[in-house]
C-alpha cells in the first residue's frame, strides 16, 4: 500500500516525472492529461514549466525546439484520442457513476463550456486544469466538426506548450538560481491555474444558495 502511495506521489510531482522517467514519461503524462479521462489529476501546467526549466539547466538533455515540438505533438494526439473516445462511447459517459478515476462533475463542466463557447472550447480549455482533459471527449460526444476540432486543437496545444515551456526555459537561462525554488514556483502555478475553477465553483454554490 505504501509503495502504491509513493508511486502516485511521484506521478503528480513534475520534477520526479522528468528526472526518473525522462522525455518518454513526460510525453505520456502530457498525452494522458489532455486526452484520457483518467489523467485529469496529472500535473499539466507545472510539468511543462518544469520541463522548460530543466531543459535550460541541462537536467533534461534535449534541444528546446525538439522538446517543444514533441510536447505539442503529445498534446495534439492526446486530444485526438479523447475526441475518438468520446465519439465512440458517446452519451453513455453521462450516465456513468463517478469513481476515483472518473468524475461526472468534470464532464458536465466541459459540456457547459461547449454550450457557451462552441468549438473555441478546445482552445480555451487548454489553459484550464481538469476541464482540458474532458473537453476533447465532449467534442467527440457532440460530434464537433473534425476540421474545426483539429484547428483549435493544434492552435491551443501550440499556445499552451510554448507559453509554459518557453517561460520555464528562459527563466532557467537568465535566472539559473530559480531551480532552487522550483517547489514554490510549482505551488504558485497550481494556485494560479486553479483560480478559474475555484471561481466557477463559488458561482455554482452562490446560485444554489439563491
Amino acid at each position: 500500500m505504501e509503495s502504491i502511495y509513493e508511486f502516485m506521489r511521484q506521478l503528480v510531482n513534475p520534477e520526479s516525472i522528468i528526472q526518473y522517467g525522462g522525455i518518454y514519461l513526460l510525453l505520456f503524462v502530457v498525452f494522458a492529461e489532455t486526452g484520457l479521462f483518467v489523467g485529469f489529476f496529472l500535473p499539466g501546467d507545472s510539468l511543462l514549466f518544469t520541463a522548460g526549466l530543466l531543459c535550460a539547466t541541462r537536467v533534461l538533455q534535449i534541444h528546446i525546439v525538439f522538446l517543444v515540438l514533441l510536447i505539442i505533438l503529445g498534446a495534439v494526439l492526446g486530444n485526438i484520442s479523447g475526441y475518438a473516445f468520446g465519439k465512440r462511447v458517446g452519451i453513455r459517459l453521462f450516465k456513468r457513476e463517478s469513481t476515483l478515476f472518473f468524475k461526472q462533475k468534470h464532464l458536465i463542466s466541459a459540456r457547459k463550456f461547449y454550450s457557451k463557447y462552441g468549438g473555441k472550447t478546445i482552445f480555451f480549455c487548454r489553459f484550464l486544469p481538469v476541464v482540458r482533459t474532458f473537453a476533447p471527449i465532449v467534442a467527440g460526444i457532440v460530434k464537433l466538426d473534425y476540421r474545426k476540432f483539429l484547428f483549435y486543437n493544434l492552435l491551443g496545444a501550440t499556445c499552451w506548450v510554448c507559453s509554459l515551456v518557453l517561460c520555464g526555459y528562459f527563466l532557467g537561462i537568465y535566472v539559473p538560481e530559480v531551480k532552487f525554488y522550483l517547489e514554490y514556483i510549482i505551488i504558485f502555478l497550481i494556485v494560479i491555474t486553479s483560480i478559474p475553477l475555484i471561481i466557477s465553483s463559488l458561482k455554482k454554490k452562490h446560485k444554489l444558495a439563491l
